[in-house]
């Protein structure tokens, strides 16, 4: 059986949130002879398993790219000064510096960097594992990217078999998987586990769910947030995470700080991704910092018109942009105002749950009142 056949038995997918049909992409880049850049960017906030791989199973990560490669050239992409790119370039590999920003690990950015462009997306959204040209209509090479864990457990299937492989996780997502786990405790706990673990059980390998913690945030930057009462009846799975609207993304979990205003959070993200637009479409360059500014009012109270405004941004923002980091963004924007509906009511009202809960001696309860 060849290699392909092993990758499409066993129905390994990429482990960097997209999730597509790791045996169709290495056929591709197969046939085309197409070069094989890994990606070891830990690129979405709270990502830790790029990191981890390198760190604990490098030779097994340099097998599998073998594999992958069938002999075209391997690069390995990380951040510029992380202790990743460090450990790759001290194992003497070829290593990719990409630029420390949340768009610069995008598939298509990476692809753009390999080929002596800037490491920003690619504006036509065409697979390059065939070659072609790019926005600025220069050849492009025949190029294949993969996350750093699916190169990882492409090796694993190849040496234990598919069979080994599907007696993890379900059979729509089969096979052992790497999570990033963040709480108020500890942040980016790496633990191996498989689709269909209890979300609470990810949670307590790293401390736990806090007492009052509003959410979850299941996915990061682009993912969604889930209602802390959900998540002990909740799977980590993309079956059971979407009757919440969320799916597995890319392995990050990360339970909120009950003392930690919620839309003070959301704020946050959203002024950070704000300046990390690539600056090559409106949705990006514009929108992106008008959403932010928006949800700032609407957390500060007084703009009677401030909530409309966010709603409205959040549904014009996806399917325009260049890349889909706007519609990401948007996403989370949604799933904030959906899970902290209540809390956004008690901001219009004068008053934060959180600021209350940092500001009560300890033993208060102060959900009680």
């Amino acid at each position: 059986m060849t290699f392909t056949s092993l990758l499409a038995e066993a129905g390994l997918t990429g482990r960097g949130g997209a999730a597509f049909s790791t045996a169709t992409k290495v056929a591709a880049a197969h046939a085309h002879g197409a070069r094989l850049v890994v990606n070891a960017c830990d690129g979405e906030l709270g990502a830790a398993k790029d990191t981890w791989v390198v760190e604990h199973r490098l030779a097994e990560l340099v097998d599998g790219a073998a594999l992958v490669a069938d002999g075209a050239p391997v690069t390995y992409a990380a951040h510029r000064g992380s202790e990743t790119a460090r450990r790759l370039a001290g194992a003497g590999l070829r290593v990719l510096a990409v630029p420390p920003r949340y768009v610069s690990s995008e598939e298509s950015a990476l692809i753009s960097l390999a080929q002596g462009g800037l490491a920003r997306p690619l504006t036509k959204r065409q697979p390059f594992v065939r070659g072609g040209r790019d926005s600025e209509g220069r050849r492009v090479s025949p190029t294949v990217v993969l996350n750093a864990e699916t190169v990882w457990r492409a090796a694993q299937v190849a040496r234990n078999g598919p069979a080994w492989f599907r007696s993890f996780g379900t059979p729509d997502q089969p096979g052992p998987r790497l999570v990033a786990v963040s709480t108020p405790s500890v942040r980016g706990v790496v633990v191996e586990t498989a689709a269909g673990a209890p979300l609470g059980d990810l949670l307590d390998l790293a401390g736990g769910l806090p007492d009052g913690s509003p959410a979850v945030l299941v996915g990061g930057l682009g993912g969604t947030f889930v209602a802390a009462a959900h998540v002990a009846g909740l799977r980590w799975s993309d079956a059971d995470l979407a009757g919440v609207g969320a799916r597995t993304g890319p392995g990050v979990v990360e339970a909120l700080d009950p003392r930690d205003c919620p839309l003070e959070f959301v704020d946050r993200c959203l002024t950070w991704a704000a300046g990390e637009s690539a600056g090559q479409c409106g949705p990006c360059m514009f929108g992106l910092p008008a959403l932010a500014t928006d949800w700032r009012a609407l957390v500060a109270g007084g703009d009677r018109t401030a909530y409309d405004r966010v709603v409205s941004r959040v549904g014009l923002l996806p399917g325009r942009g260049a890349c889909r980091f706007p519609d990401g963004v948007a996403g989370f924007a949604g799933s904030a105002l959906r899970v902290f509906a209540d809390h956004l009511e008690q901001h219009r009202a004068g008053r934060c749950p959180a600021a209350e809960l940092r500001t009560a001696p300890r033993g208060t309860d102060v959900h009680a009142h």
